[in-house]
């Protein structure tokens, strides 16, 4: 009997084992599934946050070239602004420039153009003594000429070549009194080598008779075979001064000591095409007057 119920005993306790370790198994289980489950709605969650971030980063990605887009947009359009503000600066400076010039400084007047009996340079300088060929005779140059005059006679001193100026402006009046004497000695021959009053380029202020020492103190002809001669025509232009007259001319006669100024730009441009200014129609001279003084 005994050995019966220990039997019983160990079968019920197999038993509630068995049923122990199905139901733990099945808890198990039923744990895994649902760790399974939440594991998968994690992943959904994680997927759903990652997609959301990569359309966030697509969405900002397209603003930002947007925005460098309207910025390259702005930019251009800044520096077409400025360019058109330059521009206008540039015009009126231009133009503001161009009117504290006189259109007369590059006319030509040789029997061409007429110049005002009122017009004078606004300020004229007087050329030191020691650059004249009569000291006790004052000369006076346009201002704004001077510093060019002065170094072209520098320079050829420097070179050796003695250069003076013998004449440089006159005024309206005393144009008619010269053209006057020369008339009285010469007649009508006065008029191959005499301006009238209003068509002298020494109204202007700009135009000197150069001399040298040898050719008889007078102006003439002898001039022309000198070295000092010689030496204006090869550097003149660099100081803005041009030949008026030179031989075959249709106004006057061979001039060789007349030098007008017309600024660096046209003298240069005159001596590398080899031409005289006369030669030039007046809107192609016209466009050189705003640099003349530069």
């Amino acid at each position: 009997m005994g050995d019966q119920s220990k039997k019983l005993n160990t079968e019920t306790i197999a038993a509630v084992a068995a049923v122990v370790a199905v139901l733990l198994l099945a808890g198990v289980i039923v744990y895994g599934n649902e760790r399974l489950i939440d594991t998968e709605g994690e992943n959904y969650l994680l997927s759903e946050a990652l997609e959301f971030t990569q359309n966030s980063l697509t969405a900002a990605n397209d603003e930002n070239a947007r925005l460098a887009e309207a910025l390259a947009a702005e930019q251009e359009r800044l520096r077409q602004l400025g360019e058109q503000v330059s521009e206008i600066t540039g015009a009126i400076g231009t133009l503001e420039k161009l009117a504290e010039l006189e259109p007369e400084l590059l006319q030509k007047y040789s029997k061409v153009y007429f110049l005002n009996e009122h017009y004078s340079p606004e300020r004229l300088k007087n050329i030191p003594a020691e650059l004249l060929y009569f000291e006790d005779r004052p000369e006076e140059v346009d201002t704004r000429v001077w510093s060019f005059l002065k170094d072209l006679l520098a320079e050829a001193k420097e070179e050796g070549i003695e250069l003076y100026v013998y004449s440089a402006y006159r005024s309206f009046g005393e144009q008619s009194s010269l053209k006057s004497a020369y008339t009285v000695s010469y007649g009508s021959g006065a008029n191959r080598f005499s301006a009238d009053q209003g068509y002298s380029e020494h109204q202007l202020g700009t135009t000197v008779d150069l001399i040298t020492p040898g050719v008889g103190g007078t102006l003439n002809n002898d001039f022309s075979q000198t070295k000092a001669y010689e030496w204006l025509l090869a550097n003149a232009h660099k100081y803005g001064f041009t030949l008026s007259y030179p031989a075959g001319n249709q106004y006057y006669i061979f001039e060789p000591w007349h030098w007008r100024f017309v600024g660096e730009d046209l003298a240069r441009d005159l001596k590398r095409d080899e031409r005289h200014f006369y030669d030039l129609d007046q809107r192609v001279i016209d466009g050189y007057l705003l640099e003349i003084f530069d």
